[in-house]
């Protein structure tokens, strides 16, 4: 499988989305619809962007359906972890094991970002190619919720607030967009489940990753809660030059006579009335959540 020709891009997106269940009861959290695509063809999609990419997902829950999405977008495999989620470092180490080489970006299957990737990969490979260069590269948002991230002076990874390292060094927090050498990849060790205890190793020995904050207040949202969703929906009628308002109703959802809709997201098996007004609400098959606009500052 050695051809370093093509950058391999995963997207992770092996997560049970227990946060937006009952919604992922039946779809996987990378598969649900954000207006006219789900995340993970979006995500896709931004990877294509960069040029000569070879695409790969990993898969747990629901797994079936990941799989065949993948065959639909023509990803070069979808690697499914059962019975165990291998974590983070797993489906690395898994990749590089199989022979795959040319570097790996890796990407969430469950954020909705407007990230610079070829600019980010570009940078990355070229601090790689540098005498004692990083050959790890973590994209960093300013997130003041989180930010725990602490960045030294020299661009390196200093610790994470809570778990190791120094806790002095600019804040802030890792958008899940990575890339790693091959020589990186290496080392990654079988059996090995976080990433953060890699990282830490990395540390340890001399080669702590570069922190890139070139792209700090890009657009980046978890839409892993309601919350997170209706955001990701207003980002992507945004995108598309539509009204964030607007309401979006998922192909094969039944609206009765007389139903008036404004700033919701109505999934199949919703059970509407006629005549209801529904404003401010993601609703689907036995649920429903009041989700205001998402606030500007």
């Amino acid at each position: 499988m050695e051809n370093s020709s093509k950058l391999n891009v995963l997207i992770l997106a092996a997560g049970l989305g227990t946060r937006l269940r009952p919604l992922t009861n039946d779809v996987p959290k990378p598969l649900v619809p954000v207006v006219d695509a789900s995340i993970l063809d979006l995500q896709a999609r931004k990877a294509r962007a960069i040029g000569n990419v070879r695409l790969h997902a990993n898969a747990h829950y629901l797994a079936e359906q990941v799989v065949a999405a993948g065959e639909t977008l023509g990803f070069e495999k979808v690697w499914v972890e059962l019975p165990e989620i291998l974590g983070t470092a797993g489906p690395l180490h898994r990749i590089y094991a199989a022979g795959y080489r040319g570097g790996l970006l890796i990407m969430n299957g469950d954020a909705y970002c407007d990230f610079d990737l070829k600019k980010f990969v570009e940078s990355a490979v070229a601090r790689a190619s540098l005498e004692n260069g990083p050959q790890v590269s973590l994209l960093a948002v300013d997130f003041p919720q989180v930010n725990t991230f602490r960045v030294g002076v020299d661009g390196r990874l200093a610790g994470i607030a809570g778990r190791f390292g120094a806790t002095e060094g600019a804040p802030a927090t890792f958008s899940g967009v990575s890339w790693y050498s091959d020589e990186a990849l290496s080392r990654i060790r079988e059996g090995e489940f976080d990433i953060r205890e890699f990282w830490k190793q990395e540390l340890a020995a001399g080669r702590a990753p570069f922190v890139d904050m070139t792209q700090l207040h890009a657009t980046w949202i978890d839409m892993g809660s309601p919350e997170g969703l209706m955001a990701a929906v207003e980002a992507r009628l945004k995108e598309l030059g539509r009204d964030v308002n607007e309401a979006v109703v998922e192909p094969g959802a039944k609206i009765p006579a007389g139903v008036t809709l404004k700033h919701s997201v109505i999934y199949k098996g919703a059970e509407i009335q006629p005549g209801e007004t529904i404003v401010n609400e993601i609703r689907g098959k036995g649920f429903k959540w009041n989700v205001p606009p998402t606030p500007v500052y």
